[in-house]
């Protein structure tokens, strides 16, 4: 269950973006400002609003610490605050001066990119504040990024619709259409997909644009192995384009907002949407999860911002608890094999079984070559213990199978009958 636990009205225009730390929310807005608040009690400190842009603020994030907070704005800046006195430590200003749509820091904070309006992509020494490296997309204004959780890589969208990826060193690694009507938001998964292989790790990605849909990858790259991209499914449960999309921090959930006004919270492995909120009066601009705990941030043009609170229990334990398997592992969907990895604490290789489209049938005939060769699981007491998981559905199969009556069972295979029929000619 989720539920709105505070509703925040101190922006006097539309609100751009929120950010959440350990301890803090950050949000910015058409106002030129931006408000810090507590996470305990959601009252604003007092050195908030921090004012210096001179034009609308477009985007905030905070450093790993939380210590920094990251803003940019039309006004062709990007400020770091110390978001502990409020403070402003660097002025970055683009090169091109350029308004700035959007910005990110790495995970390990000793970078920070920034993305403007002419298709410039920044990357800033966050510690020198010096720039670093610079460079270009083809066509259109960057208006999403995102690093990927190791921070070997960063992606970024353009209103065009491209989809970008860089390495650390901004070398451009890959281009292409990802959305026809244009990009507008990005984010990683912090869980890696298991099954990589040699060492390869796989990170889940979605976008978002104005073509209404959300579109999942999976995605990898280091310096050695090279690059590779994955496109695997597409969630439509918006009417109108998506402005938003964010994954929870155990990465089991992805929330989105949309022109409809909604909010929409999809379960990461099945893709299920487990929550539609519709508090909201106005387009939803941006959401955002909490680093460590399950709390939500909701931003709109109405102005406010929502903060919502899910229960402990994960969606995958509520989908076992609510949606057990069907009896038969042969007949189990990719998702009730989802379910039944989720039960016996297997959760990190749904990624790698989904993408591989296993089935109950295909799961009883897993073998250890397969396990190792064909899905990649490189440890070995993984592969032992999912082998040992599926001998015991083998077995419970057999038992089964004991108790069911011998007209029920075809005589010749010997399986279930599930659709039988009566002879025309039968007397």
């Amino acid at each position: 269950m989720v539920k709105l636990i505070h509703t925040l009205a101190d922006h006097d225009d539309d609100v751009n973006c929120c950010a959440l730390s350990s301890s803090l929310l950050a949000t910015c807005s058409l106002d030129k400002t931006i408000r810090l608040y507590s996470l305990s009690d959601f009252s604003e400190l007092p050195h908030s609003p921090l004012k210096f842009h001179t034009y609308a603020v477009h985007c905030c994030c905070f450093s790993a610490s939380g210590h920094i907070l990251a803003s940019c704005s039309t006004d062709g800046t990007t400020v770091l605050w110390d978001t502990q006195n409020g403070q402003t430590l660097a002025v970055l200003e683009q090169p091109s001066g350029s308004p700035v749509r959007v910005c990110r820091f790495s995970p390990d904070s000793t970078c920070l990119v920034s993305g403007a309006a002419d298709g410039t992509v920044v990357l800033w020494n966050a510690q020198s504040y010096k720039l670093y490296r610079c460079a270009s997309v083809k066509d259109g204004s960057l208006v999403a990024c995102a690093f990927s959780p190791n921070g070997n890589f960063f992606v970024t969208g353009s209103s065009c619709g491209d989809l970008t990826v860089w390495d650390d060193k901004m070398r451009c690694l890959h281009s292409e259409k990802a959305h026809d009507l244009g990009m507008t938001c990005c984010d990683f998964s912090s869980q890696p997909v298991s099954g990589g292989e040699q060492g390869l790790q796989f990170f889940r990605l979605a976008s978002c644009g104005q073509d209404c849909q959300i579109k999942i990858w999976v995605i990898s790259f280091t310096h050695t192995l090279g690059f590779e991209l994955k496109y695997k499914s597409i969630l439509s449960g918006h009417c109108a384009p998506v402005l938003t999309c964010a994954f929870s921090h155990d990465g089991q959930m992805l929330v989105s907002g949309s022109v409809d006004k909604s909010v929409i919270v999809y379960d990461t492995n099945t893709e299920d949407i487990l929550h539609t909120l519709t508090q909201h009066t106005r387009y939803v601009t941006t959401c955002a999860f909490a680093p460590n705990i399950l709390l939500l941030a909701t931003g709109s043009m109405d102005k406010t911002v929502n903060i919502w609170q899910f229960d402990l229990e994960t969606p995958c334990q509520a989908r076992i608890a609510e949606d057990q398997p069907k009896q038969f592992t042969e007949d189990w969907s990719e998702d009730d094999v989802s379910n039944w990895l989720c039960a016996q604490d297997l959760k990190d290789l749904v990624g790698i079984f989904k993408m591989n489209n296993i089935d109950g049938r295909e799961l009883l005939n897993l073998t250890k070559e397969s396990l190792a060769d064909d899905l990649k699981i490189e440890s070995l007491g993984l592969r032992s213990k999912v082998l040992r998981k599926i001998e015991e559905l083998r077995t419970k199969m057999k038992t089964l199978s004991s108790e069911i009556p011998d007209e029920f069972i075809c005589p010749i295979t010997r399986e279930l009958m599930k659709d039988p029929v009566i002879a025309s000619d039968l007397r």
